[in-house]
This record gives C-alpha cells, structure tokens and sequence, in this order.
C-alpha cells in the first residue's frame, strides 16, 4: 500500500480510530495494551500484504526467529552460547536476505566470470519490499540483547509490533529496539499537540513526494531514456533533478511514516536533516538516511575499531562500511561503485580528522550564509550530485557516458526545458522553507501556535491544493526496491 494511494488515504483513519478507542475502551491497562499492539500488528499485516501477502509469512519468521533469539541468548548459561545464538540470528537474517536479494546477482557474475550460462540456476524470485530495513531491524534487536543494552521482551505481539509496525516498515526509518521497543510495551495516551504535529509532517511529506520526487522523475526518466542523444546542459539538469527527486522521494516517505506514528503516539527517530545544506561529505552522511548511516556505524563500523586504530585500519573500516551501504542498496556494481566514490571522498576528512569539523547547522543564528559557506555548500552539493549520477545509472558504463555527455562541448547550451520551469519553482519553494527552517525537527513544526497562525493556515492550503493539482498515477517510492 503506498502512502500517496486512495487506498491509505481511507486505511490511516480507520485504523486511527480503531486503535485509540481500543485505548480509552474500560478495560485493564495490560490487556488494553496488549489488544492495541495485536491491532497494530493486523493493521501492519494489511497494509504490507497489501501488494503480495505470501510475503507476510517471511516478515512473521523473521520477527519469530529474532524474538525467540533474543530469549535464548538471555538464557544461556555461558558468554559463549550467547554469542553463538547471536551470530546464528545474525546467520539467518542475513541468509534469507541473500538468497532474496543478492544470490542471481552473484551466480550471474559467476557464470559471466567463467563464461558459462548460468540461466538454469537464477531463482528469478521477486524482492520482498522492505526486506533490507525489516532485517536490519530485527538484527539489531539480537545484537543488542547480546550486548546487554536491551532486556529481552516475552511480549511477542510487542515485538511483532517492533518489527512491522506500518508507517516505517517498508522504507524505514531503521529504528532501534532501545527506542521503538519499550514505546509498545508502554500504554500510550491520546495528545491532540503531537498529533497536529503529524498531520503537518505528513503534509510536507506528500509535497515532497508528489509535487517534486514525482515531477522530477518525468523529466529525468525521459532523459534518461535518450541520453546518448542529449545536450550536456540537458544531461547536467536531469541529473540536478534527479538529485531532488530521490531527496523529495525519500525524506518524503520518512516524513509521512514519522507523521503517521505521531497520530499513535509513537516517535521514529529522524532520517533526514537537511542534507543538501552539508558544507563537506562528512557532514552530509550526517544528515543523509541517518537510521542506515548510524546502524553501520554502531553495528560494523565501531565493532571493526572505528578511527580509533591505526591507518590503514581506518581505510579498512572506511572502505568497508561504505560498500556494504552501497551493496545494501541492491545487487549492482553502480551502488558498489557509489559507495566506493563516497568512501574516497570522506576517507581524507577522517584520516585529517576533520570529519566531525561541522555538527551544528550552517549559518547557526545568521539569516544568510557566510561566502565561504555558501561555495562549500555548493561543491558538496556538485560531489553529491556526480554520485548520484552513478547510483541512478543501470551500468558503470551508462554512468560514464552520462559523465562523459555532461562535459561536453554543448553544456553551456540552454537544456531541453518543457515542463521544467514551474517544477524548478517548486524545488526554489523547498529549498526557501528547508532553510528557514533547517534548525527544527521538520520544516512544518510550530514551536508557538500563536505566531504568524493565519499565514500558517493559508500556507497548508497551499501545499494541499499543489499537492491535489499534481496528484497523477501513484508511482512507487524509490526505496521500495531496496
């Protein structure tokens, strides 16, 4: 079920109003929190089965598996066992995530290596949606009972809840179990603030998906179809705005799945803060898809020594965790070789140890960035964008041609522009209000209710009647195929 469908536009309500009068029905607080995680899970189940519920099966044995290993790694009697019964969910999770994900991909470059056809052995399978950020999440559940930060929970309807629970299930955030967990093992009351607070994340969610993401990818779809024919102006803004569209696309799922828990009383971590506002590469994997940055950070990344060993450790641990991000993306050299251009950017920073030189906002307190700011800013933008470049790319050789394409002698020719001008307003608009609002939790979020109250009203309007101006056939949200 897609956030920007009719479909979720009636279930969100429904289960709304189900949950919360569950909450206040007059009955004992365990049962009224139990029947309420029950609920979230059958909610959850509709809303991913929604698209193909043979998968509901993998989702609920993955959560099993995790949940009964989380208990038997409290159980056990020895460091050892523990560690054993860790590294076995960690084994399995991991397997089922290969075989779906990663074993075509694998056995084709093996035949290409050797030059055999390997046709008969491809299981052609179809990808489970969201199986990387459901898998990284029960994995962390294991891990972190392991590592003692966590209790093991007997509560299984609790923990299916942590696993599934809708808005955040199949594009993430990643949450933790020290986070996520103990918000259902707790009863939870109605707040009309928080709630309100939701609604207007959702909303800029939704202009984000629909009035950019979606707009960006007609144009950059077209000319990516017919880029061996295209100017290198042309080639240069598809790419610009391919840069946009997987920002609006993605920050704009979290945005709506943040929103959504709100309405329950629940609270995801942030996924996204202002990215393109990063005055270096450091900074802006800092602020880009935070829950997957911080779950490499904390599970692979400071396991293996993090900067605090020797050098040519720290390119190791680098190396290392920017492929595995890239590979996670999915089965393609391109997001191999997108991790790999990120790994070279950020390795001088930390070898210099200058990757944590900027972890407050740009212009902090200032109405307007400094010069130097504002190149900085530019040239991490222009770094960001030639990486996307290699993302978007179904080869490395379409990657290089597009490359190639931007550099040539046309770039400072004016671009193929139909239907652009009015979609580059709107990314302007983003941009204005991301700035002016780059220091709070989401670009909606109203620290006073009195302030400004109308302008506010007027301007929601707004963004609903753009939003309803560019509804158009539901298109899929980028991070559905990872």
């Amino acid at each position: 079920m897609l956030f920007n469908s009719i479909e979720f536009a009636f279930f969100l309500p429904i289960v709304f109003l189900i949950y919360w009068a569950i909450g206040y029905a007059h009955i004992n607080d365990i049962l009224k929190l139990r029947l309420q995680n029950a609920f979230v899970v059958l909610a959850s189940y509709i809303f991913y089965g929604w698209w193909d519920w043979h998968f509901l099966l993998l989702i609920a044995f993955t959560s099993f598996c995790s949940w009964g290993s989380g208990l038997l790694i409290a159980q056990s009697q020895t460091p050892k066992a523990a560690k054993a019964w860790t590294a076995a969910n960690i084994v399995l999770n991991l397997a089922i995530l290969a075989v779906f994900k990663y074993y075509d991909f694998f056995v084709h470059e093996f035949g290409q290596l050797f030059g055999i056809s390997t046709d008969s052995l491809l299981l052609k399978i179809i990808l489970p949606v969201g199986i990387s950020f459901y898998t990284f999440q029960a994995l962390s559940y294991s891990i972190d009972v392991f590592r003692k930060r966590i209790e093991p929970t007997h509560d299984i309807a609790a923990f299916f809840a942590y696993v599934a629970f809708f808005p955040q299930l199949v594009a993430g955030p990643i949450e933790r179990a020290t986070n996520l967990l103990p918000q259902f093992q707790t009863n939870r009351k109605f707040n009309y603030d928080q709630a309100v607070d939701g609604m207007r994340q959702i909303l800029w969610g939704l202009f984000k998906k629909i009035v950019i993401a979606d707009k960006c990818a007609t144009y950059v779809d077209q000319v990516w179809a017919t880029c061996d024919t295209q100017t290198g102006s042309t080639l240069l803004l598809a790419a610009i705005l391919f840069t946009f569209q997987i920002y609006g696309d993605f920050s704009g799922y979290s945005d709506i799945a943040i929103g959504s828990a709100k309405l329950f009383g629940i609270k995801l971590m942030r996924n996204f803060n202002n990215p393109y506002f990063s005055r270096d590469i450091a900074e802006f994997w800092r602020r880009w898809h935070i829950s997957l940055t911080t779950w490499f950070r904390d599970y692979v990344y400071i396991p293996l020594g993090g900067s605090r060993v020797g050098k040519w450790k720290i390119v190791r641990n680098t190396f290392v965790i920017f492929l595995l991000s890239g590979f996670w993306h999915g089965a393609n050299w391109t997001f191999i070789a997108w991790g790999a251009y990120h790994a070279l950017l950020f390795l001088p920073l930390i070898l210099l140890g200058k990757n944590r030189k900027y972890t407050n906002q740009v212009a902090e307190g200032r109405f307007l960035p400094t010069w130097k700011e504002a190149l900085q800013i530019l040239v991490t933008f222009g770094l960001v964008v030639l990486g996307w470049i290699i993302f978007r790319a179904e080869t490395i050789t379409q990657a290089w041609d597009f490359i190639c394409g931007i550099c040539s002698r046309n770039i400072l020719s004016i671009p193929e522009h139909i239907g652009v001008l009015s979609l580059i307003i709107n990314i302007a608009l983003l941009i204005i209000v991301e700035w002016f609002h780059r220091n709070k939790q989401h670009e909606l979020e109203v620290l006073s209710t009195s302030k400004h109250k109308w302008l506010r009203i007027i301007f929601y309007y707004v963004l609903m009647w753009m939003i309803i101006q560019n509804v158009g056939i539901e298109k899929n949200f980028i991070y559905f195929q990872f």
